[in-house]
């Protein structure tokens, strides 16, 4: 396994910023706030009893979601507190501690993933430059076929623009294509000037290392 620079969610943020995440979101659940659009657009895309990873997971809402809909779901992220929040607010996935640049099967029990979620704008906290080499791990433990959903808003140090040239970099490599991508988890059409784009790939035959 290679070693990794820092991701901006660790460089970029305050002291703190980890229990502050935490406690906003145990906030709105508490008071009732719908926060299960991402759950229920992967829970439309997959079927019953899918194996389902949501990479980024934070405190485990979503995962944990997929999990009590009958799916075996996992959960990864880089952050421990996270974990740590997401294994006592929300068990029932298989979660870990992993750097998306890093992600191999091994984290997932050795078996790709029928679907593969990144929400919560997972990348523009990667670490700057690994952009591609995360959508490639993304890939690369998703099953030929199988569907990889990126939610994201463009990034002053990754805009739209890298984005879709490193999603036509996986495609004509055969790794996977865009096939569909919508502005909002509600199926809003993405349209010249969103400033958020769910991207659904479908993955393709070309091989990935992952070991």
């Amino acid at each position: 396994m290679t070693s990794s620079p820092q991701p901006r969610w660790f460089t970029d943020t305050q002291p703190g910023h980890s229990q502050w995440f935490i406690e906003r979101f145990r906030t709105l659940e508490a008071e009732g706030a719908d926060l299960l659009g991402e759950a229920r657009f992967a829970d439309m895309l997959a079927e019953r009893g899918s194996r389902i990873l949501d990479a980024g997971c934070g405190a485990g809402r979503m995962a944990a979601a997929l999990h009590a809909a009958g799916h075996q779901a996992y959960g990864v992220d880089v952050d421990p507190e996270l974990i740590a929040a997401a294994e006592s607010d929300h068990p029932g996935p298989t979660y870990g501690v992993v750097d998306l640049s890093e992600l191999t099967l091994a984290d997932v029990d050795g078996t790709a993933m029928d679907l593969v979620v990144c929400a919560g704008n997972v990348m523009v906290f990667l670490a700057p430059g690994t952009e591609l080499r995360v959508l490639e791990r993304l890939c690369a433990v998703t099953r030929e076929g199988g569907r990889v959903v990126v939610g994201s808003r463009p990034g002053t140090d990754y805009p739209f623009e890298q984005y879709d040239a490193d999603l036509a970099d996986l495609a004509e490599r055969g790794i996977a294509r865009v096939e569909q991508r919508f502005s909002t988890w509600h199926l809003d059409p993405f349209e010249e000037g969103s400033d958020f784009a769910v991207t659904v790939l479908r993955r393709g035959s070309a091989p990935l290392d992952v070991a």
